[in-house]
């Protein structure tokens, strides 16, 4: 299977997507949208993945490539792609999709636990998910839930926290997909945004357990393995 994902900024890889989809065999391309590089043909991929970034989904004046993103998007969609979206890549799911994309009432920096919702029930990827789960989160804004789109967790912090649309489209707007090494690299590189408020925590608390990680890791290839199993 050809899994491509596309890329916001150089300190948000593909981390543990990446990691699981090697492991399985998978071959693995990518675009690095902030370096402009050209998009692919849809038709020549089998799973598309978006990831993070520091941008927000409407900073076409800043970010001119958003725009071509978007279209992309809908053109892989269209055609019945499986599509991952995670934090500004669900974001950009949403919009496409016809939802909206806003300010999250705060912030929400570091370890909080997401409970799925009793849809999340009747999804084939995430139904047999226990109902707690921990993430890591890294975000300030969120979307909304799609027209003919499921809600399927949230968090104290945000009620939104993933969704899916038909059988081949998720959304997360939290991180499994964070290794150690990609919280050290946000750390390094937004470090302004950890502010002394609530819903952030700091990089000691981030950090300290790193077993955490290897948690979510197992998480995120078994929800994997499952939308593989869809496609």
């Amino acid at each position: 299977m050809h899994v491509h994902y596309l890329q916001h900024a150089a300190f948000e890889n593909a981390a543990n997507i990446a990691a699981w989809a090697l492991q399985r065999g998978h071959r693995l391309t990518h675009t690095r949208l902030d370096l402009n590089e050209s998009l692919p043909e849809p038709e020549g991929i089998d799973w598309l993945v978006v990831m993070g970034g520091p941008m927000n989904v409407d900073e076409h004046d800043i970010y001119p490539w958003l725009a071509r993103e978007k279209e992309f998007l809908r053109r892989a969609i269209d055609r019945g792609i499986p599509v991952l979206g995670v934090c500004l890549g669900g974001q950009l799911i949403c919009g496409v999709l016809g939802g909206k994309v806003t300010k999250n009432r705060q912030k929400e920096i570091g370890w909080f636990s997401v409970t799925f919702t009793p849809d999340a029930a009747s999804s084939p990827v995430f139904s047999r998910f226990p109902q707690r789960v921990p993430a890591f989160h890294w975000h300030g804004d969120t979307f909304s839930i799609p027209p003919r789109a499921i809600r399927l967790a949230a968090s104290d912090g945000c009620d939104n926290q993933a969704f899916q649309y038909g059988r081949r489209v998720v959304a997360l707007q939290f991180h499994w997909d964070y290794s150690l090494q990609s919280v050290e690299t946000m750390i390094q590189h937004c470090r302004d945004e950890l502010l002394d408020a609530p819903g952030i925590q700091q990089p000691a608390e981030m950090l300290a357990c790193p077993e955490r990680f290897e948690e979510t890791r197992a998480l995120l290839y078994e929800m994997l393995d499952r939308m593989a199993e869809e496609k």
